[in-house]
């Protein structure tokens, strides 16, 4: 054990760990949750130490060796990354977590120099952490990140609707059943069912292609409260665009670091178009489930993919597992949009407190909806029709007889469905015989195949 100090006393860390007092203190105060920081987040936290690192030498802040050591450091984040330990819903809006990240950095490039662990040639506040505060190196990673993960939702979301839109062709001339409150409707093709699906992700793609404007805009030069203090001019004017080369994300400084300091509503935006598109997958995966209901009891106008056994019991059954798993996703999303727009209005003054559960639950929502985006691609495009199930539905819906009501009224047709049972036949046979016209000549009238155009009329 070695022992190392800060202002409230001495604390005891082991010796091969890269953590130190900081850090200590903090896993004695926050017991873990078994939540861990995704690991883009990790390496964004790491990429604006390296951009303060270069920065600060070249503004003759650090010496040359220790600034180096620091950069050298910053880009072993992914071996360093299992050092950062403190729980990602901590207290003290990220503290801790920034500590974490100074203190690796400093004991390994420590290291580098020559040094041991707590010999601190390289000083986790005075050098890794110059000129910045959690306040403002923590939203900046985070928001980062999102960017990233953002990038790769938007293809995920790309690839599944583009699944959906072969399905939509391929389906485009099997005509069934439209149902309204789970009841039949007027006719209508299955492809027009997954066209509609497809439109619905298209609007999320262009919803979460627009929101990366806002949360690009960062506070970093901001330090604690937004002003800058503790930070020469030259530093908070340059350290974004450093940033962006050391990164590759499109960051850009905000107009009002005060405003980026404390308000953190752009995660709230992009977590409600996270709900929007939670939203449109459940829907979709939950008609996936009823259009493959039964399959020989229900509706069973589609044949879902046999990925596997659907019982331990039930031998031959098939579940729609992965729309069902794409749903237990979407509802862990919903409850996080309650915990984030909960968090982001309960911001007080010039700080966000909660920033750390704010980006972390982002992140995992952003996650989560990416491997339900794929899942759910694979899974459709192994989607099959049933197109006699679906013809036997059609031509046994009273529904069917909607365009009649021009010619005998509302009321009528209603009142002769109910005489005959709901039987469609025997609808037809009543209604050909009040009108005088042939039953046969009645059906003729009613045209299925142009029924799901646009203004059918009989």
């Amino acid at each position: 054990m070695r022992r190392e100090q800060d202002y409230l006393g001495e604390v005891e860390v082991e010796d091969e760990v890269y953590y130190g007092v900081h850090t200590v203190r903090a896993l004695r105060n926050f017991p873990s949750t078994d939540e861990h920081f995704d690991k883009i987040f990790l390496w964004a936290y790491f990429m604006v130490k390296k951009a303060a690192a270069i920065l600060n030498t070249e503004l003759g802040y650090l010496d040359e060796q220790v600034g180096g050591a620091i950069v050298r450091v910053c880009d072993e984040w992914e071996q360093l990354s299992n050092q950062i330990v403190v729980d990602p819903l901590s207290g003290g809006a990220g503290t801790s977590v920034n500590m974490n990240i100074n203190e690796v950095i400093a004991n390994r490039a420590t290291e580098v120099l020559g040094g041991e662990k707590g010999e601190y040639l390289v000083h986790p506040l005075d050098h890794v952490n110059l000129h910045q505060s959690t306040n403002d190196t923590f939203p900046t990673a985070g928001r980062m990140a999102v960017i990233v993960r953002l990038r790769e939702l938007v293809e995920k979301v790309i690839a599944l609707q583009e699944a959906v839109q072969i399905k939509e062709k391929e389906f485009y001339n099997v005509r069934k059943p439209g149902r309204t409150q789970l009841m039949d409707g007027p006719p209508i093709m299955l492809g027009q069912e997954f066209g509609a699906f497809a439109d619905a992700l298209a609007r999320d793609r262009w919803r979460l292609n627009k929101v990366e404007e806002r949360i690009r805009s960062v506070n970093l030069g901001g330090t604690a409260i937004g002003t800058g203090i503790g930070a020469p001019k030259q530093y908070i004017l340059r350290i974004v665009e450093k940033l962006r080369e050391v990164s590759g994300v499109k960051v850009a400084k905000a107009e009002n670091l005060i405003d980026a300091t404390q308000n953190l509503d752009t995660f709230a935006e992009v977590h409600g178009l996270l709900k929007s598109l939670a939203v449109n997958l459940y829907k979709i995966s939950n008609d996936l489930r009823l259009l493959s209901s039964g399959p020989n009891t229900a509706i069973g106008e589609i044949v879902p993919p046999r990925v596997q056994a659907g019982s331990s019991i039930m031998p031959g059954k098939i579940n729609p597992v992965v729309p069902e798993y794409v749903m237990q996703l979407c509802h862990v999303v919903f409850g996080h949009e309650t915990i984030i727009s909960h968090a982001c209005a309960l911001g007080n003054l010039e700080l966000n407190q909660f920033t750390p559960v704010i980006v972390h639950y982002t992140l995992k929502s952003l996650g989560y909806l990416t491997n339900a985006c794929e899942a759910l691609r694979e899974y459709i495009l192994k989607i099959e029709a049933n197109p006699e199930r679906c013809q036997q539905h059609l031509l046994s819906s009273v529904s069917n007889l909607t365009p009649l009501i021009k010619h005998f009224g509302y009321e009528k047709v209603a009142r002769v469905i109910k005489l005959a049972n709901w039987d469609v036949e025997e609808t037809f046979k009543r209604l050909a015989r009040d009108a005088g016209i042939d039953p046969e000549d009645l059906k003729r009238r009613l045209d299925l195949d142009r029924m799901t155009g646009l203004g059918y009329t009989v």
